[in-house]
């Protein structure tokens, strides 16, 4: 969330950032103290810009539980278990080829295997880092919940509503 609205897709860690709401702001912040107790101290620190992260350990020992879920695959999910009657898509005018926001989605245990590895990296190299976390592949509000209808071959629903504040049309990571 850090990119804002980026000049160009995919996005690597040297884009212009542009965070537009609190949630990004907050992330670019602790990516500063960082920064800041980095150059005063011997410290080094990795930064992982998750993109979107999303899924449940496939054992079943966590995943999003909050009551209110807004993430997508969670909304769609309880929609197709009968958790929900409904959803609602945000925005079908956006700058992407279906209108709907466009998110590289990754998984929560793909994210969670990322971190090992970039342990031994700061160890190993004794620097800091800024990296992105995702697959380089981007899909649609629209796309997501289609894929779901044709899995569980159940209709979940999808409204159009209203554009959120501070969503972006795409946000791939490269």
């Amino acid at each position: 969330t850090v990119y804002g609205e980026p000049d160009k897709l995919p996005v690597n860690e040297i884009a212009p950032i542009d965070p537009i709401t609190p949630y990004s702001r907050s992330k670019l912040m602790t990516e500063w103290i960082l920064e800041d107790v980095s150059k005063s101290s011997d410290m080094n620190y990795a930064a992982l810009r998750y993109f979107n992260v999303a899924g449940a350990d496939p054992k079943g020992r966590t995943g999003q539980c909050s009551p209110k879920a807004t993430h997508l695959i969670k909304v769609a999910s309880e929609v197709a278990t009968g958790k929900r009657n409904k959803m609602e898509i945000y925005g079908d005018d956006y700058e992407t080829p279906d209108g709907s926001c466009v998110r590289d989605y990754i998984h929560v245990s793909d994210l969670a295997e990322a971190h090992l590895p970039v342990l031994n990296l700061l160890q190993a190299t004794q620097e800091s880092y800024v990296l992105n976390c995702g697959y380089g592949k981007g899909s649609s509000v629209k796309e997501i919940v289609a894929e779901y209808q044709h899995v569980t071959g159940k209709d979940l629903n999808a409204t159009i509503g209203p554009r959120r504040a501070g969503d972006i049309s795409a946000l791939i990571s490269d």
